[in-house]
């Protein structure tokens, strides 16, 4: 099943957050027919909205009953609709309760006031914004809250279960550039160990200044490199035929004349626009370039960032393939062992959800354990020889 793309007004191809489309199927007959929204709790789920909030508003939209079944994730609307036309009307409720209206960002959480309004309060650019009080379904919202995040007041980030929350060619050009060099994201998720369920997000209000005051500071013309050099890929090739790609060398050449050939976010850009389900083939047939690229273990980091969006958002297939494509990477020298151990055991956010990046690495396993007990090996027979 192929994403889209949250606000369907953006029409970048790798634009940062994705839903799956919506899926309907029609059940009963006569005056009992209704339409079954089957993937109801997903698709909100990629809004970071309760499914009653949706289907509440569908069923205000269509002048129709609803039927809401938390347990079962059933959800019911009255009447034949196809799902064209829900999707349609999701466009509506995504405008007026997800997005930001000031930064067009879903990373939004709905927050009841004291003197019962509704407002939007941003974790992209911290911005406040009321919501229509006018809305047939704030009264629901008001009657049925939001649940309050038990780990900070200020969370409720989409990021944090929108679905494809990897990084367009734009977001990749205005990601947080940690202080220490690791792998941590642009300063609202945190990196925590693979094995732990305790999923943490920083959405303090110091981070959220942070991250805006880093997004502030990068110019256009930073953005519109990226942009030239994905779009460039994408227009010779890499979008329907990688076989017929730009050699190496003039992808090499491109991005030195662009001035970003030693920019780790240019590694990003590259995964997203050369790999398809054939990636491990492709990688030895671009293992020039690569060697090129990769200088050190951030470069590294992020090719992996990259490889791990794009297997799960894009090839899911491909999850059973990961420990195949991680001894690829380990024969012909592109990624040391020292990063991918420490990429197998610890999941950051900058580049998917939490639960895909935890599937993305069970599929790594056979390779790191061979890894580590080949490491056991070596230390067995240095200390036989001492």
């Amino acid at each position: 099943m192929s994403l889209i793309n949250i606000c369907r007004e953006n029409t970048d191809r790798f634009y940062r957050y994705k839903m799956p489309p919506i899926e309907s199927k029609i059940e009963g007959k006569g005056n009992g027919i209704k339409t079954n929204i089957v993937n109801a709790a997903e698709v909100a789920r990629a809004l970071n909205r309760p499914p009653s909030y949706v289907i509440k508003y569908f069923g205000f939209e269509l002048g129709a009953q609803t039927s809401i079944n938390d347990d079962k994730e059933k959800y019911l609307v009255n009447g034949q609709h196809e799902a064209s036309k829900l999707q349609d009307s999701l466009d509506g409720f995504i405008n007026k309760f997800v997005l930001c209206p000031s930064c067009k960002n879903p990373e939004t959480q709905i927050v009841v006031t004291k003197d019962g309004n509704l407002q939007k309060e941003c974790g992209a650019c911290g911005q406040t914004n009321k919501i229509d009080p006018r809305l047939k379904l704030n009264t629901y919202i008001l009657k049925h809250p939001p649940k309050k995040d038990k780990k900070s007041k200020k969370s409720a980030v989409a990021q944090q279960n929108v679905v494809g929350a990897g990084q367009s060619i734009s977001d990749i050009a205005s990601g947080k550039k940690s202080a220490d060099g690791d792998d941590s994201t642009d300063g609202v998720a945190k990196t925590v160990k693979v094995n732990d369920d305790d999923w943490a997000v920083d959405v303090s209000e110091e981070a959220v200044k942070a991250r805006a005051q880093e997004l502030d500071a990068l110019t256009l013309v930073e953005n519109e490199k990226y942009e030239e050099f994905g779009n460039w890929l994408l227009e010779n090739g890499a979008e329907t035929d990688k076989e017929n790609l730009p050699s190496d060398v003039e992808i090499y050449k491109k991005a030195s004349d662009l001035k970003i050939i030693d920019d780790t976010k240019t590694v990003e850009v590259l995964v997203q626009c050369i790999f398809d389900e054939n990636i491990a083939e492709q990688i030895v047939e671009h293992k020039g370039l690569l060697g090129k690229l990769l200088k050190t273990e951030k470069h590294e980091k992020s090719f992996l960032g990259g490889i791990e969006r794009l297997i799960g958002l894009q090839h899911t297939d491909l999850i059973k393939s990961v420990s195949k494509i991680l001894m690829i990477l380990y024969d012909n020298d592109l990624v040391s062992e020292d990063v991918i151990q420490d990429w197998g055991t610890h999941v950051s956010k900058k580049f998917v959800p939490k639960d895909i990046s935890k599937k993305v690495r069970r599929g790594a396993k056979p390779f790191l354990q061979w890894l580590e007990e080949a490491e056991e090996e070596d230390d067995d027979e240095e200390s036989d020889e001492e």
